[in-house]
């Protein structure tokens, strides 16, 4: 897309997901077997003919630097497309980057230098299908200085978000990131619902240089879009709602923000139903990511008996054998081992998991090269599993790392 670059924020430490953020930024988390946090971002920028990306880390990024390297060194420079990653260089201040706000003003020489019309800013940890053609457009077509992507929410929910005020025109006139009162406005786009921000935005380039300079000045900011910089701007620009057209193609949108373990591990099951929730498999709206070497998946054994390699209703990733055990409703990355006689239910395998002989895991999230010792059992007996110094998660997901 001409005269627009996207910015993805990839910098967060993902506190909320740790352990499986112990050692890699939350963008680069496995999600889904095969594909990373960040690949959905990405591949909706590609799907979006957006080709000017920049990606600014901050937090344990090697991993996540060497998958963009390895796996999206796609678009050609002799084009003018790219993406590129910016670690953070302190080329403004001393201070590392202190909110999503001030890290795309620390970059603010970049952005200058390819001289966009539209700048696109994204987060690198929503699970989601959207075309941002789409939203430029109603950008362009309404005038907007500002447009914010938002989508539709029970009103209960409201607090986990930030909310918009819409006027009938699609003008954003209030906005309050996550409201603790039980009123908040209803959404123009359907009266029984609100609007609450996806974390989407699209700026004239010269309104954003501006608000973020502003914003800089501020001692009392806290750097952020949605609590300074979108607020500050409700009265001084023309700020406009999208309502988030959804290329998952299904009854329900969907969008998910996996910022936390039991989010993480749900949008993980969504993906092992028959029907999913989410579609990995429409290439009308492709989900790329680096292509890892691993020989084909394999499953070994089928006697009578309990030994017997299957998976059943699972997403099973290049690479893996399950040999002589039984899984059911898992999502199993590249490189996993499931040995014989074991049971793996409803669990998330992390790559090159190993599950030893006769164990029995459920409801579990075993972290990346663990290897669960045999007659394990893991997810049937939470304080047990607690006891063992496995971490429980408020719906009663074991991460065992």
């Amino acid at each position: 897309m001409e005269n627009l670059i996207a910015i993805l924020l990839a910098g967060g430490a993902g506190e909320r997901l740790y352990p499986l953020t112990k050692d890699t930024a939350k963008p680069a988390v496995p999600f889904g077997g095969a594909y990373r946090i960040i690949d959905f971002t990405l591949s909706n920028c590609i799907n979006s003919d957006v080709r000017k990306i920049f990606v600014l880390t901050q937090y344990k990024a090697l991993e996540l630097t060497r998958h963009i390297r390895d796996g999206w060194n796609i678009l050609p420079a002799e084009l003018g497309e790219f993406i590129e990653v910016i670690p953070p260089m302190k080329r403004v201040h001393e201070d590392w980057y202190q909110g999503t706000a001030d890290a795309v003003f620390q970059n603010f020489q970049s952005i200058e230098v390819e001289a966009p019309q539209q700048t696109l800013i994204l987060s690198g940890d929503h699970i989601y299908k959207m075309n941002y053609r789409e939203m430029v457009d109603w950008h362009r077509q309404h005038k907007a200085d500002i447009t914010i992507a938002t989508i539709q929410v029970p009103p209960d929910e409201a607090w986990r978000f930030g909310i918009a005020e819409i006027d009938p025109d699609y003008r954003i006139v209030g906005f309050e990131e996550k409201p603790q009162h039980g009123n908040p406005r209803r959404s123009v786009f359907d009266p029984d619902t609100v609007s609450a921000s996806m974390g989407v935005y699209v700026f004239e380039t010269e309104v954003l240089l501006r608000a973020l300079h502003e914003d800089a000045q501020d001692p009392g900011s806290a750097h952020d879009f949605g609590k300074n910089v979108i607020p500050g701007n409700l009265q001084r620009s023309r700020v406009i709602a999208y309502d988030f057209h959804d290329m998952n193609a299904k009854q329900v949108r969907y969008w998910r923000d996996v910022g936390t373990l039991d989010a993480y591990y749900e949008a993980n099951m969504d993906l092992v139903a028959v029907v999913p929730e989410f579609n990995l498999y429409d290439q009308r709206w492709p989900i790329r990511t680096k292509v890892t070497q691993q020989p084909p998946a394999k499953f070994v054994f089928a006697q009578e008996g309990r030994r017997m390699g299957v998976a059943v209703d699972s997403v099973v990733s290049a690479g893996c054998i399950v040999s002589g055990g039984r899984v059911l409703h898992s999502v199993l990355s590249p490189g996993v081992r499931v040995n014989s006689y074991c049971e793996v239910e409803y669990s998330i395998l992390m790559p090159g998991a190993e599950i030893g002989r006769y164990s029995r895991i459920r409801r579990a999230i075993i972290n990346t090269n663990v290897k669960v010792p045999e007659s394990s059992v893991i997810g049937y007996d939470l304080e047990a599993d607690r006891a063992q110094g496995h971490q429980i998660t408020d719906a009663g997901i074991v991460v065992v790392s």
